[in-house]
């Protein structure tokens, strides 16, 4: 396969805004850039093309040997959409869709396979982590609550064979204060990161 990884990055300064009550803006915007570089570095060994609309981000994307696609006033489901038009275009057969807050990256390129839709949820089954399908049919991007069983039934009325990767690793991301106390996480996270009071560890439905 001809695969290639396909990033959404938003403003470093507006991500994690669910982390205000614990976190600085400016802890906020060094977390968002510390995860995303390590979900670029984890996949170094593909093509990497990041859609964004942020020219911070772009020249950041360029720094670290990714392609940058400017998808400017899409939202977050037009501009996957829109990245992965460009990446069908430049020849590729298969794309893997990944946020660019996953702590523990390292098995990302490892998950697609030949004429396969592939959906990594997260910790609650709820949001989509990691996705992977053929270029020859794409899934389009429902993210958002729920998105997961969106994907998976859309993989399914496009007639893929569906393969759910149950992924302790994959499945962690760092959204709210809870996201920071979790134990496989301790010895990943930045250290310069501000140690939070026991009371915020509450993980909400998301």
């Amino acid at each position: 396969m001809n695969v290639a990884v396909l990033v959404p990055v938003k403003a470093f300064t507006q991500a994690k805004q669910r982390l205000a009550p614990v976190l600085s803006p400016d802890e906020r915007r060094r977390l968002a850039q510390t995860l995303a570089e390590g979900v670029l570095a984890a996949s170094s060994d593909l093509p990497r093309f990041v859609v964004c609309d942020d020219d911070q981000v772009r020249e950041w994307a360029e720094a670290h040997g990714a392609t940058a696609l400017w998808t400017a006033e899409l939202g977050l489901n037009g501009a996957v959409d829109d990245g992965v038009r460009s990446i069908a275009a430049l020849g590729f057969d298969h794309v893997i869709v990944s946020h660019a807050d996953l702590p523990l990256p390292t098995s990302l390129t490892g998950i697609a396979r030949p004429d396969t839709a592939t959906f990594v949820p997260d910790t609650v089954r709820d949001g989509t982590n990691v996705m992977s399908f053929p270029l020859d049919q794409p899934i389009s991007a429902a993210y958002g609550s729920g998105s997961f069983e969106r994907h998976c039934v859309a993989a399914r009325i496009a007639g893929l064979p569906v393969e759910v990767r149950a992924d302790p690793h994959l499945a962690l991301d760092v959204d709210v204060a809870a996201d920071l106390a979790h134990p496989l996480l301790r010895e990943v996270l930045p250290p310069w990161l501000p140690t939070i009071p026991v009371n915020h560890f509450t993980h909400p439905d998301r």
